[in-house]
């Protein structure tokens, strides 16, 4: 009998694209209740793993592209 090598294909995890919420304020500069507030209406996608919320980063990165595309600008508005 012959021994056949195994070919294996490496695929990329879709755990690779989560992130913690504390990474994403590091990588996009928002606060962490900026960030909840996006998950909560839904403008990022997120996922809960046991106490910690997850966000996703190829969410995140589109979110902050269009944001910056509409030229949204962050912190507090002027009062006129």
């Amino acid at each position: 009998m012959i021994a056949r090598a195994r070919q294996t294909t490496t695929i990329p995890s879709m755990a690779d694209d989560w992130i913690t919420t504390a990474k994403a304020a590091e990588l996009t500069g928002y606060t962490l209740r900026h960030l909840h507030r996006l998950l909560r209406l839904g403008d990022v996608k997120g996922r809960k793993w046991g106490r910690e919320w997850q966000v996703s980063r190829s969410s995140l990165l589109a979110y902050v592209k269009t944001a910056g595309e509409l030229g949204e600008k962050r912190g507090p508005k002027p009062r006129g």
